[in-house]
C-alpha cells in the first residue's frame, strides 16, 4: 500500500465512528479528492482479495473498518462485542417502528405495536445511541418524536436508512409472515434531519431532560 493508504487506514482504526472523504482529506493537505478515493477503493480491495478478517464499508456517509459478517456469530459467542448491547424483542420492534416510520411518538409507536412501549425501551435505545429525540409534536401533551442517528447506520452497516430492507426482502429473510394481510406495506423510510410540519424544535426546558443539545456558544466569554 502507498503511504497515504497506510495514513488512511491508520485513521479509520483509531475513530470510532464513519469518518468521511472530505475528514480524510484533512490527513493530508497535499492530497487531493480524488486520491483519497483512489486509496480507499485500494484498500478495500486489499481486505477483500488478500484474506483479511475485516472489511472497509461505506456506511452512514462515511467509510469505516469492520469486522467480516462471517465472524459475527464467534465475536459474540465470546463476549468481545462490547458495543452491541443485547436489545429484548420488546425493544428491537419498537427500534424498527422508529426506523421504517420516523418521526414518530410513543403513543404511535405503542398503536402499531398493539402494545404499550416502556419507557425503559426507549430509554435503553437512546443509550445505545442509536435513536435521537427530534422534535415535538404539534398536538395535545405535545410529546416528544424520535428518529434514528448515525451510530444506528454505522452499527447496522447502512449508508441510508432508505438501505432498511423492503416488503420482499424481509419475507425472503424469513422476518415476516408468507400469510401477510391484503394491502400491508413497509414504508419507505426516510431520515431527513429538517423537522417537519406538525413537529416543534425541542425547547430550552429539555435539556433539564437530557433530551436536548446545549446550544452553541458564540463570542468571547
Amino acid at each position: 500500500m502507498n503511504p497515504l493508504c497506510q495514513l488512511i487506514e491508520a485513521a479509520l482504526f483509531a475513530a470510532p465512528r464513519p469518518v468521511t472523504a472530505e475528514e480524510l482529506q484533512q490527513l493530508d493537505p497535499d492530497a487531493s479528492h480524488a486520491e483519497v478515493r483512489a486509496a480507499l477503493e485500494q484498500l478495500r480491495e486489499h481486505y477483500e482479495f488478500d484474506g483479511h478478517g475485516v472489511q472497509l464499508d461505506e456506511v452512514a456517509g462515511g467509510f469505516q473498518i469492520l469486522s467480516r459478517p462471517a465472524f459475527a456469530a464467534a465475536i459474540e459467542r465470546a463476549q468481545l462485542n462490547v458495543r452491541a448491547p443485547k436489545l429484548s424483542a420488546a425493544m428491537l420492534e419498537t427500534l424498527a417502528v422508529i426506523a421504517y416510520r420516523q418521526p414518530v411518538g410513543r403513543a404511535e409507536i405503542e398503536e402499531i405495536r398493539g402494545v404499550t412501549t416502556s419507557k425503559g425501551s426507549v430509554d435503553v435505545l437512546l443509550e445505545t445511541g442509536w435513536i435521537r429525540p427530534r422534535g415535538r409534536r404539534k398536538s395535545p401533551g405535545r410529546p416528544v418524536t424520535y428518529g434514528t442517528s448515525e451510530p444506528f447506520l454505522s452499527h447496522f452497516g447502512l449508508d441510508a436508512v432508505g438501505d432498511l430492507p423492503g416488503l420482499e426482502e424481509l419475507k425472503g429473510s424469513g422476518l415476516l409472515d408468507g400469510r401477510l394481510p391484503p394491502g400491508f406495506s413497509v414504508p419507505m423510510p426516510s431520515d431527513d434531519p429538517a423537522l417537519h410540519d406538525d413537529e416543534d424544535p425541542l425547547e430550552p426546558g429539555d435539556l433539564d431532560l437530557g433530551l436536548a443539545p446545549p446550544p452553541e456558544r458564540t463570542g468571547e466569554e
